[in-house]
């Protein structure tokens, strides 16, 4: 009973966290997704601990993170000019240098690893933060993307742990099943509908029906991606950042695949509504 009290407490103050800093505006949610960027990105690395061939220097591959986050948000922001990002692709070939003096056994192993962490988790956290400045009227589209995940979680969870008997993937995660996915994404449909309906407008329907349409099977995809990374460790958790949850790679594993697709997704619609001149 305490590890359950414990976890639901830390699983509030976490949304608390998330919330607050994606509805308090540009500043909060840069500084918030930065520190959970570098943690994440940190835990990333941590995963390779054990692991025979790869060596990743974490530090020097979390500062290369964290210079990557810096300069896309200061974009952003508008402290300094787009052309700024364009050094970072130097910036990045040099660094693969380093094996150069490392002398380890599998260097390609390393680059590749060190550049994944960089694409699995900060590029995604950056789009977090211009998705934030996204909206369907009132409803800022980060925030909807966040209800509609931990719904689809919520619910599978639930539904699975009463009525699953179907495994989805047995191999990667013996606890999923087909039932509690198919419940999970129901009831997303259904939040989905509800905020189209509370504006009562027939672009948000679209929008949201749309987009519970990827988040259902891109949340259930990131946490699978995930546990296969683990499984093939040999790993429970990426952390203990978070009481009962794991580490911040663990509580965000469905909104990093899902991101990108759900910002591509966003950037369309907005498009095809008039909202967004990209041409």
């Amino acid at each position: 009973m305490s590890n359950i009290v414990q976890r639901a407490l830390a699983g509030a103050i976490f949304v608390f966290l998330v919330l607050a800093a994606l509805w308090s505006g540009t500043y909060a949610t840069v500084t918030l997704f930065g520190i959970f960027a570098v943690i994440a990105l940190y835990e990333f690395y941590q995963l390779f601990n054990q692991h025979d061939s790869v060596r990743v220097n974490w530090k020097i591959a979390t500062f290369i993170g964290l210079l990557v986050f810096i300069i896309l948000s200061s974009t952003f922001l508008g402290w300094i000019n787009m052309i700024y990002v364009f050094f970072l692709i130097p910036v990045l070939f040099l660094n693969m240098l380093i094996e150069l003096w490392k002398k380890e056994k599998e260097p390609i192993y390393n680059i590749a690893i060190q550049m994944l962490g960089i694409i699995y988790v900060v590029i995604p956290f950056y789009l977090m933060i211009e998705l934030n400045q996204q909206s369907s009227h009132d409803m800022p589209r980060a925030i909807g993307m966040f209800l509609l995940i931990w719904t689809n979680d919520t619910f599978a969870y639930l539904t699975g742990r009463f009525f699953g008997k179907t495994k989805l993937f047995e191999r990667i995660s013996p606890n999923k099943t087909w039932e509690g996915t198919i419940g999970g994404g129901l009831l997303t449909m259904l939040v989905a509908i509800l905020l189209a309906f509370f504006y009562n407008d027939i672009q948000d329907l679209i929008f949201w029906v749309g987009a519970a349409l990827i988040v259902v099977p891109c949340a259930v995809l990131g946490d699978l991606l995930e546990s296969l990374f683990k499984r093939n460790l040999n790993i429970k958790d990426s952390g203990k950042f978070l009481p009962g949850h794991g580490g911040i790679l663990d509580r965000f594993d469905a909104v990093i695949f899902t991101v990108p697709f759900y910002f591509c997704w966003s950037l369309f619609h907005s498009w095809y509504a008039g909202e967004l001149f990209i041409f």
